[in-house]
């Protein structure tokens, strides 16, 4: 086996969705292009991918989606090379967060690259760092994933998975993940929730076709239960800009 290191690892910015319930901000605006502290809300993550040493992303897009050209334009101006993934254009939809990851896959693991990060653009997470070595560390672990949380928000009390079996070959924070309720003792019963914040593999999305519209959720919850996704917590400033409410929130005062 060759063990000439690969290309730097890419990047997909989830922003495809239709934002309903931040309407009526969203009729004219896509919510990742809704102002946070004095920039749209997708470029705190692009200048943090470009800050970390990503060079080059993709945005999935589909309400709205020729906005996202318009203000973003060829990624130049942030430090990295974007590209976009229409959906609305070529499938009338958007292909829900699966299948937006497998219509571009075979670019983001171009030229051997063994793994891709994922990001949705509707999260605005300051302090998140796209570190390098961790993500070096992860493709050598063999895992499907390794996903970032958050404590539950209100609006996510169970949260999504457990930390089980502590994996330092990762990172010092880092655990496998197990289903709710099946962690070690003293580990919290409702667990942590995800941040929309990961690095995959393909393996986790290969058998989504081409174009169909499909949801990460239920492959996240299958490679838990299979043992084959890591987790470490994330400490920093997150908001899930879910709602007008929270959009303000975030506003300078």
């Amino acid at each position: 086996m060759s063990t000439a290191p690969h290309p730097p690892l890419r990047a997909i910015v989830l922003a495809a969705g239709r934002g309903e319930r931040m309407r009526p901000l969203t009729d004219r605006t896509p919510k990742p292009l809704l102002p946070v502290a004095g920039r749209p809300l997708i470029e705190w993550q692009l200048l943090a991918l470009a800050r970390d040493g990503v060079r080059e992303a993709v945005v999935n897009t589909a309400w709205l989606e020729d906005q996202f050209p318009a203000a973003l334009g060829d990624g130049s101006r942030l430090g990295l090379s974007l590209r976009y993934s229409h959906e609305g254009a070529a499938f009338g939809q958007a292909l829900e967060t699966a299948g937006g990851i497998a219509e571009v896959q075979d670019w983001l693991c171009e030229d051997g690259r063994p793994a891709f990060w994922v990001v949705s653009a509707d999260i605005w997470s300051p302090d998140f760092r796209f570190d390098a070595g961790l993500a070096a560390r992860f493709v050598a672990s063999g895992l499907d994933a390794h996903l970032w949380m958050v404590p539950n928000p209100p609006f996510h009390p169970r949260g999504d998975f457990a930390f089980g079996p502590a994996r330092p070959d990762i990172d010092a924070a880092a655990h496998l993940a197990v289903p709710i309720g099946d962690g070690p003792a003293g580990s919290a019963p409702a667990g942590a929730t995800y941040a929309n914040l990961a690095l995959l593999r393909p393996t986790l999305c290969a058998h989504v076709g081409r174009g169909r519209r499909e949801a990460l959720g239920p492959h996240l919850h299958r490679g838990v239960g299979d043992g084959r996704i890591s987790i470490s917590m994330y400490q920093g400033r997150w908001e899930n800009v879910g709602t007008p409410e929270q959009w303000a929130a975030l506003q300078p005062s």
